[in-house]
């Protein structure tokens, strides 16, 4: 898994030239905005690829901690990334509610990777300016594939580090409580014994990591369309998102 050239990951002028890829929508935000979901189903709607940065981050977190490598042991991360083998694999038909599956190596790790010590494991790695450089290149290689018209990356800096030059970058965010609830019934969901109190304390030190870290904090761009999902269901949350987006297609003269 190659390097992103000087390992400075976020300057601008890396990111793929706009006009020469497809169309990139970029989605940020905190846990439980309901980034996954949006992001899923925006890009059955328009026919896009999906690019789930956070998956990618979460399976360096289980490759991290199944080799015994600590979160912030950035000598042996640098000797771990090159190694590792990351791609998304499309479900079969009759499964396609359930999404794309995460496969690192040859093995499917899309549950395990959505367990909470992944949770907090992926944004431990995300922070190291060693596994965001290895990883960049990778996340716009994937994206920028010509096999598409377009692609739509959610993450926590994909319209600030990632593609600055989106075509349409937006930032979900929800109240700290309806994100907790969402995250507690997900979980519970998939048979796991939590408390709506220890996912919400698991939240707030997400939070803190994500919006306080050095590299790529989580914040939203400067040009961002700000959408606060509490009080709306996810299909009032993809109809909003595939309107901008058929705006901008249309400005520019593509077929939306």
């Amino acid at each position: 898994m190659p390097g992103s050239g000087d390992g400075s990951p976020g300057a601008p002028g890396e990111a793929a030239d706009s006009g020469n890829r497809p169309f990139i929508v970029a989605i940020d935000g905190p846990a439980g905005a309901g980034k996954s979901t949006a992001a899923r189903r925006l890009a059955a709607r328009l026919g896009f690829a999906l690019v789930d940065t956070g998956a990618i981050y979460r399976a360096v977190a289980l490759a991290a901690s199944r080799a015994g490598i600590a979160f912030d042991d950035d000598r042996r991360l640098a000797i771990l990334l090159p190694g590792l083998r990351i791609r998304f694999e499309a479900p079969p038909l009759d499964q396609a509610a359930a999404g794309q599956k995460t496969i690192l190596g040859d093995e499917d790790v899309s549950l395990e990777i959505r367990e909470p010590p992944m949770s907090l494991g992926a944004s431990a790695v995300s922070a190291r300016p060693v596994v965001r450089a290895a990883l960049l290149d990778l996340q716009r290689r994937l994206a920028a594939a010509p096999s598409h018209p377009g692609s739509v990356l959610e993450g926590r800096d994909i319209g600030t580090v990632v593609f600055p030059d989106a075509d349409v970058k937006v930032f979900l965010t929800a109240s700290p409580e309806v994100r907790a609830r969402r995250r507690y019934d997900e979980l519970v969901a998939k048979g796991q014994t939590v408390s709506v109190e220890q996912v919400l304390a698991d939240q707030q030190k997400r939070d803190r990591d994500d919006s306080q870290r050095a590299v790529a904090p989580l914040r939203p761009a400067p040009d961002a369309f700000l959408l606060d999902t509490s009080d709306l269901c996810a299909d009032a949350v993809v109809d909003a998102l595939a309107t901008a987006v058929e705006v901008r297609l249309e400005q520019r003269g593509r077929p939306v």
